[in-house]
């Protein structure tokens, strides 16, 4: 009796669901993994280092960090690479979840405004009356846009947002004429620039222009998982931090164009060049190490409270949204 209880209990083990095995596959779920403010995602996969885990971990990509969010919440992804802000939101939700290893000190982002009403749109305090584009409603984009325009005295119902993705999308929303200005990262920014359909209205991709703009360091891309799958799979999180803390270190040792070799060729978007030159101007913003930058999460939450209605109300403890913990231990001399 006693062997064949072992025996049902290991098939009930092997069949069932995030057990902690070791076979089991690890969702990631990226917003938008071609976009440079990602980039360390896909850069640990074709160095080899998430395969060195030894663990089964499958990269999904969606259009935004808005809709991979929801599929961790749905329990679809195990993680996602988005934007830290994510979790001081979903803690005023009531969702716990925290940063294990931190990408970038800065967002990574511009704010354009369309050629055409470079003219009339000087800045965010001109937005009354226009449309707006972010990637995702709900998104860093967003974020970051409601903010800007809070802070430049404009209300929000005297403009309109709308989610217009990133890449071909966007590009076509301005173009078009659809929205005015919008959010976005590279190398959409440089695409439009190069075609002279744009401008440049605020710049946060690197961490000197974002302290002026912001007032302080704003930690941007990491990959942000559920408080209690982090506390149940140690070991596991310490792989996967490992490999991208690697990843990090790699970068701050390599030029623009060897990090850009590695990348999938679609990812250039038939321009090298380009997305080289995308990537020596904004590399600054990922972080050396996978720290967390010291005083970014006071930014982040400051920004938010003066938008967010929920944040603002919300007790929030800022060492829950995230640890150093893994990211200290990978850096540790071996």
């Amino acid at each position: 009796m006693n062997t064949v209880v072992r025996l049902m209990t290991l098939i009930f083990l092997l069949l069932s669901g995030p057990s902690g095995l070791a076979s089991e596959k690890i969702t990631i779920m990226v917003g938008g993994i071609e976009k440079q403010i990602y980039l360390p995602a896909m850069l640990a996969e074709r160095l080899g280092y998430l395969k060195e885990t030894g663990l089964e971990i499958e990269l999904l990509s969606t259009s935004a960090g808005s809709s991979a969010e929801r599929e961790m919440l749905s329990g679809v992804a195990h993680g996602v690479i988005g934007f830290y802000d994510r979790t001081i939101n979903l803690q005023a939700r009531g969702k716990l979840v925290q940063s294990v290893v931190q990408f970038s000190q800065a967002p990574g982002e511009v704010l354009l405004v369309a050629k055409e009403e470079a003219g009339q749109i000087k800045s965010p305090a001109d937005f009354r009356g226009k449309t707006l584009g972010v990637t995702g409603l709900g998104s860093a984009t967003h974020f970051l846009v409601q903010y800007l325009t809070a802070a430049a005295g404009v209300k929000s119902g005297e403009f309109s947002v709308v989610p217009v993705g990133a890449g071909d999308s966007f590009i076509s929303a301005m173009t078009l004429g659809r929205i005015s200005a919008g959010m976005t990262t590279e190398p959409t920014i440089s695409r439009l620039l190069a075609l002279e359909a744009a401008e440049v209205l605020v710049d946060l991709r690197t961490p000197g222009n974002t302290e002026a703009v912001l007032g302080g360091v704003y930690p941007g891309a990491c990959l942000y998982m559920p408080s209690a799958w982090v506390s149940k799979h140690p070991e596991k999180v310490q792989k996967i931090v490992t490999a991208f803390v690697r990843t990090l270190r790699w970068i701050d040792t390599h030029s623009a164009r060897e990090i850009a070799e590695q990348m999938p060729e679609a990812y250039y978007m038939g321009n090298k060049e380009m997305y080289v030159k995308a990537l020596e101007a904004g590399k600054s913003m990922f972080t050396p190490q996978g720290e967390m930058p010291e005083n970014g999460p006071r930014t982040v939450l400051r920004i938010l409270k003066e938008f967010d209605k929920n944040v603002r109300e919300k007790p929030i403890n800022l060492r829950n949204t995230y640890t150093n913990e893994f990211v200290r231990a990978a850096n540790r001399p071996q």
